[in-house]
């Protein structure tokens, strides 16, 4: 079933909740003392000392809330952790790391400045190619086998696939041939729908995520993620589900680990002149009724060490573990 063309998308109402403003008002009480000759004196003595007691409190109180104002809404909602820099400088990259912690609500970063920069999201688009492909009905299933088309690239993409085989593979061909499936309109109208990363299309319908105009950050990766794990913008269950298990890579009885890796260039007219390979790992880790949301993002200059590609899931690997979300040291 089509999302956008046979559905009303539910956006949720936004409510806006207004603060009452707390006045502290002196209040004074005038005495009334039939005195003669000074009961107009008096009753003024009267009202500049309450007068002054009240704004002496005023004077005490009211830095003292500012303060604690101030504190609550310039402290970070996350723990920045600057020591897993060494994780990344083990494999001589640049990089930042952020996890979301789905029950406690807690972020967690290394390097929050590069968790906002967006970045092409390279092989990690499979994600919501195969949401939006499943969606739409460009292909019924996860089994429903495509011919290849005998161009000889990769060995693991020289023959015909399924879903599944393609996810697990990172086959581009196949996920090319969904996009041209899904077609320009329609996969306009999910990005926007999504807010996956800005949305741009520029290029050609098969190639835009990979050498075409669309960037995404961390800071996106996790909010897809989890709006794709939650079922925020109501896909069907069975189309979540499907994706949901394509992606596992790790199924184990302490926990399941869920993700794609991705590679992708940034040329040298945008990477300020060199040119730059950029690596992610993206996914979640499941244990029990605890979900942790993690996208890392790595990039070093053209041409890439061999290492590369493993240090995207190795860097990944080794901050969960620290983190004691994975098990091992």
């Amino acid at each position: 079933m089509d999302l956008v063309d046979s559905e009303v998308v539910a956006v949720a109402d936004l409510e806006e909740e207004e603060e009452d403003l707390v006045v502290l008002e002196a209040e004074v009480l005038v005495v009334v003392v039939p005195v003669e000759g000074g009961s107009e004196m008096r009753n003024l003595n009267k009202m500049q000392h309450l007068i002054s007691r009240r704004s002496l409190l005023l004077l005490i109180v009211t830095p003292i809330l500012w303060s604690l104002f101030i504190f609550n809404s310039c402290t970070p909602a996350g723990n920045h952790r600057a020591d897993l820099k060494k994780y990344f400088d083990e494999y001589e990259v640049e990089g930042c790391f952020e996890l979301f912690d789905l029950k406690k609500s807690q972020f967690t970063d290394y390097n929050p400045d590069r968790c906002s920069q967006r970045f092409t999201p390279a092989s990690t688009f499979k994600i919501f190619n195969s949401l939006v492909a499943l969606q739409t009905g460009a292909v019924p299933d996860e089994n429903e086998v495509m011919k290849w088309d005998s161009v000889m690239r990769r060995q693991p993409w020289n023959h015909d696939q399924d879903m599944k085989e393609a996810f697990k593979n990172s086959t581009v061909w196949y996920y090319q041939e969904l996009a041209r499936r899904i077609g320009a309109d329609k996969m306009q109208q999910y990005l926007n729908l999504l807010h996956y990363g800005n949305a741009n299309m520029e290029g050609t319908i098969d190639s835009f995520w990979l050498t075409g105009g669309l960037r995404i950050s961390c800071d996106e990766q996790i909010e897809f993620l989890k709006d794709f794990y939650l079922n925020t913008y109501h896909f069907s269950p069975e189309v979540v589900a499907t994706v949901k298990r394509i992606m596992i890579q790790e199924d184990t009885l302490g926990y399941r680990l869920s993700g794609k890796t991705g590679w992708g260039m940034i040329n040298a007219a945008e990477a300020g002149g060199i040119e730059l390979n950029i690596g992610w790992f993206v996914g979640y880790v499941e244990k029990g009724d605890e979900v942790y949301f993690f996208a890392t993002n790595i990039s070093t200059a053209e041409p890439a060490p061999e290492n590369f590609g493993e240090a995207r899931k190795k860097i990944t690997v080794k901050i969960l573990r620290e983190l004691g979300i994975l098990p091992g040291n």
